[in-house]
Formats: structure tokens, sequence, C-alpha cells
């Protein structure tokens, strides 16, 4: 990947590293590179006779049109009372669904896999993001924080496709942590160091990771909040409840990190196996419905990242031939030699049963029900089922497995992640005003939850990306760059 050395180091120094900085971008400033995937390119464009999730919580419309200009959505309402401005290419998308584009919470810009593979995804991640129809995501944890941002920077300038990139400092823990990829703070004025020196680099958020101490990440919260930054956490040797109280921003993954269900959990440590004995707790109980309260009270978002953890589960679909074709082949060895594993037999040999994953979607499912404000992301981590984009389309299947309406899960995978990075009045929903971050579904989305994996076009400020000719364009390559 090629990029001016000068171009680079002048972006860094700008701190221009929000989505706040973001201009609508148009064919003409775009790559030949990226010009090669875009397949609608005008400034006035019309989708017709669309079925629309709009984002905002209400129930799915038919025959909805859509009129683009210069990047924005300029109308939308029913195709029998909006025209087609003069001049305008119009596009009829009859039998199919229109959502706003997903806003992935939890996805990185690396990619990990079986066998503790590690690779940056300075390449594929941003084609598969935009090729699923995610549109902006937030980095939540960089391996190779520069890598991040100079990859932020090239798709900005229109150097190569992907979405809008917000960026998340590099993991701050505890010790032992994991020495290589993450800062190990153990004093508070450590901890501030680190968020004074990230936020003159342009980040926006800060995450905490498993083995912070509560004074420690304190230190991290009012610091970020001090510099006008945010912090997220995958906690551990704090609570859910002890990071609420401290003031946390935001709560990634869901319950089986929340370490308040584990009995044997101590003051500032992270137990170890303490995940599958959360994930075997009641997240009905009394102590289950007391954190969600906190959380609701304080107003803490919290990130699912179901997509993540299926994999680890048995019996489970998610060996899809897309995913399989995506992987480098030595990757996709290991996933299906894994899989097989977790398949082949009794549990006695495998911590995690299915009745844990059903935990997991139960809390969410009460989370969101007592007034909680739920996103989503797919973290493409664990033994590398949740790819780049195809787990934050996985995420709305599983959604809607939870128990919600597809436009609860619409709302979740867009609008609200909109909301935690305070960018709602610009994306996240279809609205007149509002940038055209819009996906393209060929079927019906409402009636069939596998359609959220048929996309055709990707509008990004409103230029339609070929989402096929993208996800061919990283065949093979997933886990080797």
């Amino acid at each position: 990947m090629r990029r001016s050395r000068v171009a680079v180091l002048a972006f860094v120094v700008s701190g221009a590293c929000s989505i706040d900085t973001l201009a609508a971008q148009a064919p003409g400033s775009l790559s030949d590179t990226t010009r090669k995937f875009v397949v609608v390119g005008e400034p006035v464009v019309v989708l017709a006779n669309a079925t629309i999730i709009d984002g905002t919580g209400a129930a799915p419309k038919a025959k909805q049109t859509i009129v683009i200009r210069d990047g924005k959505i300029a109308q939308v309402g029913p195709a029998s009372t909006v025209q087609a401005p003069a001049g305008a290419r119009t596009l009829d998308v009859s039998g199919q669904t229109v959502i706003p584009g997903m806003i992935g919470m939890h996805d990185h810009l690396f990619y990990m896999a079986a066998g503790g593979r590690q690779t940056p995804a300075w390449h594929t991640g941003p084609r598969l993001y935009l090729a699923s129809g995610v549109t902006t995501i937030r980095t939540t944890g960089s391996m190779a924080p520069y890598g991040d941002i100079n990859t932020k920077y090239e798709i900005d300038a229109g150097g190569q496709p992907g979405p809008h990139i917000v960026i998340t400092t590099p993991y701050i823990t505890g010790r032992p942590g994991v020495a290589d990829i993450m800062e190990l703070v153990t004093t508070p004025d450590q901890a501030r160091r680190f968020v004074d020196y990230w936020a003159g680099e342009g980040a926006s958020w800060v995450k905490a990771y498993t083995d912070i101490s509560r004074a420690d990440l304190k230190a991290v919260i009012d610091e970020a909040h001090r510099r006008g930054m945010k912090v997220t956490g995958h906690l551990c040797s704090v609570s859910f409840s002890e990071a609420v109280d401290l003031g946390i921003d935001n709560l990634e993954h869901g319950f089986v990190t929340a370490t308040d269900f584990d009995p044997s959990k101590q003051p500032d440590v992270c137990p170890v196996g303490s995940m599958t004995r959360v994930a075997a707790a009641n997240p009905a109980s009394d102590l289950g419905h007391a954190v969600i309260k906190k959380m609701v009270d304080h107003k803490v978002p919290m990130t699912s990242t179901l997509a993540v953890f299926e994999p680890f589960f048995p019996n489970r679909p998610v060996t899809d031939q897309r995913t399989l074709d995506a992987m480098a082949p030595e990757v996709r060895q290991a996933y299906l030699a894994i899989r097989a594993h977790i398949d082949s037999g009794p549990a006695v040999h495998w911590a995690f049963t299915a009745e844990m994953l059903k935990n997991a979607m139960r809390f969410e499912k009460e989370f969101v029900d007592a007034g909680g404000v739920l996103a989503a992301g797919v973290d493409p981590t664990g033994i590398g089922g949740a790819l780049a984009g195809f787990g934050d389309q996985r995420n709305y299947e599983l959604l809607i497995e939870t128990g919600f309406t597809p436009a609860q899960v619409v709302e979740i995978l867009s609008a609200n992640g909109a909301k935690v990075l305070g960018t709602y009045d610009r994306v996240g929903s279809i609205e007149a005003g509002k940038a055209a971050d819009l996906v393209v579904l060929n079927g019906d989305l409402p009636s069939d939850p596998s359609v959220i994996r048929k996309v055709t076009t990707v509008f990004k400020d409103g230029v339609g990306y070929d989402s096929p000719k993208l996800i061919a364009s990283v065949a093979g390559r997933v886990g080797i760059e």
C-alpha cells in the first residue's frame, strides 16, 4: 500500500481522525483504484420503489423513493408522491430493501484467527466492511495505530475504498496484560500520559482492556473527558457496575465480559476462566436486573458482538461459503479444523454450551427492553470465523434470533451506533438532510433475515459501490494482509 509520507505525516500532526472532519466524497476525488468499484457516481440519483427500513425504529415501509443529491438524502417518501428531478439517474429497486449504512462499533482493522494468527487488515478489512454495507467503523482498539490512521487518511483522500473510520487508541490494560500490542499501566499518572499522547495524535476514543485497575481506569476516563474523548472497555478486572460508577462511556461485548456475575471475582483482578462462569449465570436474575438498571440510569450504551462469540459454540451455522472463500487457504484450514473439534462430540471437551449463547442474547434483550442503547460490531478476532463486514451482517441475523424486530435490529446496527458516536445528526438513518450512506439489498429483508447478506450496492456519501466486486477483490486474502 503506497502513501505519500509527507501527506501522512501532515495528517497525523493535524489530529484529523474523527468522523467530524470528513467531507462528502465525490467521484472526482477518487483514485483510479477506488473508481473501478464505483457503479453509481452521478450527482443526482433516485432509488425508486424500495422497501425501506429507515433506522429510526419505525416499521418497514414499502414502495418508497429516495432522492440523493450531492452526497445527501434530498427527499424520501412514498413513490407515488416523490418525483425524480430532471436529469437524475433513476434506479428502479422494486423488490429490494434499502437500509442506512451500518455503523460498526467494534470493527478492528486487524484480524485474528485460529492458532493465534494475527495480521493487519488495512487492505481486506476496509473493502469487506464497505462491501457488506458498513459505512462507518470505530476501530475500538488497535494493534498498529499508525497503520489505522494512515488507512483512514488514504480512504478519506479517495485513495482506496472503505468506510468512514473513527480512530480508537491502542489497548490500555494492567499487568499481566498483553505486552506486544498493549500499553501496560501501573499508575494513574502513566494512564493520563497515555491518554494525552493519543489525544494529540487524533484518537477520539480510548479502549480499556481486561486487566486495568479501577484507579487507572478512573484516571483514563477523567483525562479522556478533559480532552474531549470517550472511553469504552472490554473489561474483566473491573465489573460493569464498577465501570459505570467510574464514568465509562460504553461497554463492549455484553454479558460474557460482565464479571459482576462471577462469584470468584476479587477487586482489580480478572479471574482465570471468568468468561465461562459468567456465561453460565442467569442474566435475568435480580443481579442482572440491577446491573442493567445501573447502565440504563447512567445512560451507558453497550456494544453487541454476538458474531464473534457464535463460532465458539457447537452446531452453529458458521462455515458459510463466502467466508471460507475470503480466507487465505491456511487460515481456512485452521478454522475448519477447530470448528470440527467444537462440533465433534460431547460437551465435556469444550467449555461453551448452547445455553451460554442464549444467555448472552437474553441479556441484550433485557437491556434494550429496559431502555438501554444497544449498538453492534463484529470484532474480527476469536477463532477467525467473524470476518470484517460479514460478521456485522451476521449480527443482524443473530439479533433477530434474539427476539428483536427487523426495525429494532436496523436501528441497533445504524442509528444507535451514530448516537454513541455523537453523529446521529448526519448519519445513521434514512432522513432528508443526512449523508446518503445507504445499503441496497436484493430481497425483502423484513421477511427474510438472510437478505442482509445480499448486498448489491453500497452508497457512501452518495457514491454507489459494487459490493460483489469489492468482495471478489479480496478473495483468499483475509489472514495474510
